[in-house]
């Protein structure tokens, strides 16, 4: 029972760290950013599953009026393509979480630094994940002022 007075003078904030993170504006010019760079691929990707699903709607559709070859080249091509398609799907994976790493390396130092500011300036002795909380009142969530002194760092 002791204790519990000394948990009622502690001064306590949340903290959504991913919030902090995905809704500054460094991530959010990240998304864009990424968007356009990865497009082209994005863009090949969509083409190559039109494709598939074409040659797919085909032999279902005609299958039985092609001949052996035929129906054997369709299924050749089809397959090349959903093969051609997984390589591609995986490639792009690979680019956009390397990326996507990079972005964390930069930011993450920042978004500590911010942080650690907002916390120094509102003396606060212990910070919880808001994960970890049910509710909280709005003023002991320190998220937006993270976010605010994330995107006042050049």
């Amino acid at each position: 029972m002791a204790s519990f007075p000394a948990a009622a003078q502690m001064k306590i904030a949340v903290l959504d760290y991913q919030m902090a993170l995905l809704e500054s504006d460094a991530a959010k010019r990240y998304a864009t950013d990424t968007e356009k760079k990865f497009a082209a691929q994005l863009q090949r990707l969509r083409n190559l599953e039109t494709e598939a699903k074409r040659l797919q709607e085909r032999m279902e559709r005609d299958g039985s009026k092609l001949t052996q070859t035929e129906l054997e080249k369709l299924e050749l091509e089809f397959r090349q393509k959903a093969r051609e398609f997984q390589v591609q799907s995986r490639e792009l994976n690979e680019a956009k979480a390397g990326a996507d790493r990079e972005m964390l390396e930069t930011l993450k130092p920042k978004l500590d630094q911010s942080v650690e500011a907002v916390l120094k300036a509102g003396d606060y002795d212990m910070v919880i994940d808001r994960a970890a909380v049910v509710e909280v009142k709005p003023q002991f969530d320190i998220t937006r002022q993270v976010i605010e002194r994330l995107n006042s760092l050049r």
